[in-house]
């Protein structure tokens, strides 16, 4: 037997986890910017149509969305990693929900290409944020 003893492994990184969640925010904004130009690009009309009025999906429009939506899920998952140990997969369970809950969004499209166009930006976003967020 050897009397050497290992060090506890170091706690996680919290500089590093932040670091990466704030660029899948941003990367997940630049996917969603990209989707917005060439949509724009193959002449699609970017608009929904809520009770009656219709409403531009403006450049501002998909970058606030995406950030607010990205910083709202990182404060959810902050919160839940800090109240208990299953705090991923619950959050997981939560973000897939809010996803599908979102795509309903994008049936006030104001054309098919409009709809499709809308729900890749929001499949999108998920894809990026969703993965990331949950990394160790």
């Amino acid at each position: 037997m050897s009397n050497t003893r290992q060090a506890p492994p170091a706690p996680p990184r919290q500089g590093g986890t932040a670091k990466r969640r704030l660029l899948a925010i941003a990367v997940a904004t630049a996917v969603t910017v990209a989707v917005w130009f060439i949509a724009r690009a193959l002449d699609v009309t970017l608009a929904v149509n809520t009770g009656g009025n219709r409403q531009e999906i403006t450049l501002g429009a998909v970058i606030a969305a995406t950030v607010v939506a990205g910083l709202i899920g990182w404060a959810l998952l902050a919160l839940l990693e800090r109240l208990t140990a299953a705090g991923r997969t619950i959050w997981t369970i939560v973000a897939v929900l809010v996803l599908l809950v979102s795509l309903l969004g994008p049936l006030g499209g104001v054309s098919t290409g409009a709809k499709a166009t809308l729900a890749v930006m929001h499949l999108a976003a998920a894809a990026v944020i969703i993965p990331a967020f949950r990394r160790r």
